[in-house]
């Protein structure tokens, strides 16, 4: 039996090489970044972040979570960071709220900021790809004010992200290999996990719950054509295949969705579990 800490260490060390995974900004978007942009503007309602002043996005990518942050709070300013400099420039060229959101590269492990910089901070979909999520709460945790919130969301892997959970399901079903490659064995993504990574953080006030979206697919070929843009370990798993093993794959893949007509649309829905504490006072 494949352990869950071996898996998950597997697959966030290769997504962590970032190079071919996260590296193409326009293919995140395809794949990710329109699940992203629905579940952004729900964790900024989750995360109660102050009104005004600055906040930190951990992770920012293409910059959805910035943007909803800067749409909804508009007295507040946003600094991203995250370690892909192409998502970084991808973001600062579609930012429709300058000066008040701004993009740079940093590792959320090891944060450039000074202690109490920020009065909030913020994390979309990325905490379980860090290395150490453990020093990187700790970083947040320093840069964040007294008091602050400090709210993070990661995709439901095991469940209740159902575009990922069918492809899994349908690859592992003509390949059992995939099984070691299925992102439910990813870290933080089950109840509970994201609280008690938290608490042990030090943070107080936790609270975790579910946050739920839908996406409209217009076609099969909406669902399917992304995965092949080598995006995520999804991504990765599809263009490793042979040609004959994808064509397989992705015949699996329609039959667990029930399409009989490739051109009709169907919806899919999507979870994250989402987590929020508060910085202590410092004394």
């Amino acid at each position: 039996m494949i352990s869950r800490r071996t898996c998950a260490g597997a697959i966030a060390s290769v997504a962590l090489q970032g190079q071919n995974m996260f590296a193409n900004a326009e293919a995140y978007e395809r794949f990710m970044g329109r699940w992203s942009r629905l579940v952004a503007p729900l964790l900024v309602d989750f995360a109660r972040l102050p009104e005004e002043g600055e906040v930190l996005d951990v992770g920012s990518g293409t910059g959805a979570l910035a943007f909803a942050v800067a749409q909804k709070k508009p007295k507040v300013r946003v600094v991203g960071i995250d370690p892909s400099r192409e998502y970084v420039a991808y973001a600062a060229s579609r930012d429709m709220f300058p000066p008040r959101a701004r993009f740079e590269t940093g590792d959320a492990q090891s944060l450039r900021f000074a202690d109490s910089a920020f009065g909030g901070s913020v994390s979309l979909l990325v905490f379980n790809f860090i290395p150490d999520p453990g020093k990187a709460l700790r970083e947040v945790r320093r840069v964040t004010a007294g008091g602050g919130s400090i709210s993070a969301a990661v995709w439901d892997y095991p469940e209740g992200m159902k575009m990922l959970r069918v492809f899994w399901d349908a690859a592992v079903g003509v390949d059992a290999g995939a099984e070691k490659r299925d992102e439910k064995h990813m870290p933080l993504c089950r109840p509970g996990e994201l609280a008690k990574l938290w608490t042990q953080g030090g943070l107080e006030n936790v609270e975790e719950r579910p946050l739920d979206v839908e996406m409209k697919f217009q076609s099969f070929a909406d669902y399917w054509e992304p995965f092949l843009l080598g995006q995520g370990p999804a991504g990765a798993y599809a263009s490793s295949l042979s040609k004959d093993a994808l064509t397989a794959l992705q015949a699996a893949v329609r039959s667990r969705l029930s399409v009989k007509n490739e051109n009709a649309g169907f919806t899919l829905p999507g979870r994250v579990w989402a987590v929020r504490g508060t910085a202590p006072i410092r004394h």
